[in-house]
């Protein structure tokens, strides 16, 4: 049975995420390993400070190591971090200050490593770290709950870093977003339409490919 650790210090913990080495199976896997099980305010507080300014932190590692990490972040199936943003335990104000902070992460580090390749079909030659940032939104345990009003201001949060995300330029940085909105789209159809159509009116250069990936999202056929 994997051990809890329920308290680091930010740089253990972030040792704790990344630094790893990457095999055929990953290391948060094996059944005695231990695993974060923080409270919500501190795994909010150092996913904040992390993904604000992710640079000094992480360039150690090398982008395995990097998709590795956060794969264990995001994923329900390896961890229960993301479960941070909707625990009535943190204040309010700190779930989305985590949740902005994901725009920092895909600014800062996604776009700068993540190699020019699409995700959805496969394109070959995508570096290691295309992975998470393609399926970031998907393995996410967040959707979007517009019946719920204490969901207002996190979903909003949320929206908004897809929409930014959108705007970078970077090929896996768009597609994460697209990839993200499309899955969005049932729950606010109208938000995702506006956000899309918006990207498509200023996206004269982008590859034919992310335009139609583009369109698919729009309608919410995205997997």
């Amino acid at each position: 049975m994997s051990r809890p650790l329920d308290s680091l210090s930010f740089d253990d913990w972030v040792a704790h995420v990344f630094d790893h080495d990457v095999g055929d199976r990953a290391w948060y896997f094996d059944l005695d390993t231990p695993v974060w099980a923080g409270p919500a305010p501190l795994t909010l507080a150092h996913l904040t400070r992390l993904f604000g300014d992710p640079v000094p932190y992480l360039d150690r590692y090398d982008d395995r190591q990097l998709n590795q990490g956060f794969w264990y972040l995001v994923s329900n199936s390896a961890s229960d971090h993301m479960f941070a943003l909707t625990d009535g335990a943190a204040p309010l104000a700190d779930r989305v200050r985590c949740l902005e902070s994901f725009t920092s992460l895909f600014e800062k580090l996604f776009a700068v490593r993540c190699s020019p390749h699409l995700s959805h079909i496969d394109e070959p030659g995508a570096g290691p770290l295309n992975g998470a940032c393609y399926m970031w939104w998907d393995i996410l345990p967040l959707a979007g709950a517009p019946a719920d009003p204490s969901r207002r201001e996190i979903d909003a949060a949320a929206l908004s870093v897809m929409d930014a995300t959108l705007g970078l330029d970077s090929l896996a940085c768009r597609e994460s977003a697209l990839h993200g909105l499309g899955h969005w789209y049932h729950a606010y159809p109208e938000r995702v339409g506006d956000i899309i159509e918006r990207a498509l009116g200023g996206a004269a250069g982008w590859p034919p490919a992310l335009t139609r990936y583009a369109r698919i999202a729009k309608t919410g056929c995205v997997l």
